[in-house]
């Protein structure tokens, strides 16, 4: 009897089989994500297929693209130092105020980066050329804007500067209230709370956004060309010279294509690597 009942509990208690898993039916939503995802792939794929590599070294050395890959940089990192400047005080305000017409503001913001790029040139042009509202009294000063190295900046400022305020205003905005509360018991200033406290605490979100805007500026076109012009030298930027180098020379578009590919893709790497970053802390 004891050795029955010992060999049911040895039955009741043995490990069943693992039972291998059911084979899963082929995922129909990562088969319908592949024409996009090639679509998206293949023309940048056929760039760098068609490059002259070979070549570049020798088409770098040509005036024209160094004099627009050197514009390229320089204005567009003093866009960016331009955006930070006042558009970290915007963010600031838009994060820790409560503002009447805070969405109204907030719209306006937005809207250069979904405006036509001739609009956005137009609009500058209406505002900074010679018959502008600013333009006349600017040129009184002996200020000349449009068709200079400046309206380049300007342009680039315009299209670039709200992926900046947008992503410095989430970073602001995520730190906790109480932090500012008990900074300002303890007698600091605004400026003292803002390095000390709220920059630490939303770099990552500063630095992602400076990255997003530089990127953007990087590759401004449309309200350029009709703001600043198209002169090799003055005010032609790289996207500029790939237009112009298309119709004269397309080994000199593709060199600069390969070139802007490559720095918005770093720039695009420094933004992820933050943000992961953030996530695993």
């Amino acid at each position: 009897m004891g050795e029955a009942i010992s060999d049911s509990n040895i039955e009741r208690t043995r490990i069943p089989r693992h039972k291998p898993a059911p084979r899963r039916p082929l995922d129909a939503w990562r088969m319908l994500s592949l024409p996009l995802l090639g679509f998206l792939i293949l023309p940048v794929a056929a760039l760098l297929l068609r490059a002259p590599f070979d070549r570049l070294l020798a088409n770098l050395g040509d005036l024209q693209v160094r004099q627009a890959v050197t514009l390229s940089l320089s204005t567009t990192l003093i866009a960016t130092g331009l955006t930070l400047v006042f558009g970290t005080p915007l963010a600031q305000v838009l994060a820790r105020r409560r503002l009447r017409f805070r969405r109204a503001i907030d719209t306006l913001i937005d809207l250069p980066t979904v405006l036509p790029p001739s609009v956005a040139g137009i609009a500058l042009l209406m505002a900074f050329g010679r018959n502008g509202l600013l333009g006349g009294m600017l040129d009184g000063l002996g200020i000349r804007v449009a068709f200079t190295p400046i309206a380049v900046v300007l342009a680039q400022t315009f299209v670039a500067a709200p992926f900046y305020i947008k992503a410095a205003t989430l970073g602001f905005a995520s730190v906790d209230a109480e932090i500012y509360q008990s900074a300002a018991m303890d007698g600091a200033n605004s400026w003292q709370v803002f390095r000390h406290m709220t920059m630490p605490l939303a770099w990552s979100a500063m630095l992602g956004g400076s990255a997003m805007t530089w990127a953007r500026a990087l590759g401004e076109f449309g309200a350029t060309i009709i703001f600043a012009g198209n002169y090799p030298g003055r005010t032609q930027t790289m996207p500029l010279a790939i237009y112009l180098g298309f119709e004269l020379d397309l080994d000199v578009a593709l060199t600069l294509s390969v070139i802007l590919i490559g720095l918005s893709f770093l720039a695009l790497l420094v933004v992820k690597g933050v943000l992961q970053r953030e996530v695993e802390m």
